[in-house]
């Protein structure tokens, strides 16, 4: 079986071609970019309150809320969970003020 995150990405994928009425991801990916950053944004506040005043559970319930929106977001753009592990994959054992400053030469 793949994992969690695999598996997710194709349903995410599948879910292009039901209708709004549906499927709540659909709905968002028919409203568009905005919508979805409006929830990613919405998302990323919960995890802020969450590890500020929530604790640990509350902590994973938003999160994976959080990662649910940026797979749509990814799934609309066209990446791919590949590209994205590729990147990280790229910057792996690199310092971070490194990877940094090899962005911002380009």
């Amino acid at each position: 079986m793949d994992n969690i995150l695999n598996a997710l990405e194709k349903i995410l994928e599948e879910r292009k071609s039901f209708t709004a009425e549906k499927s709540y991801v659909s709905s968002l990916y028919k409203k568009g970019a905005d919508s979805i950053l409006e929830k990613i944004s919405e998302e990323s506040e919960e995890v802020i309150k969450a590890v500020k005043k929530e604790g640990r559970d509350e902590v994973i319930h938003e999160v994976a809320d959080l990662w649910f929106h940026l797979m749509i977001l990814l799934r609309h753009e066209e990446i791919s969970i590949e590209e994205i592990e590729s990147e990280l994959a790229r910057r792996f054992g690199v310092s971070g003020h490194d990877e940094k400053a090899s962005r911002e030469k380009k």
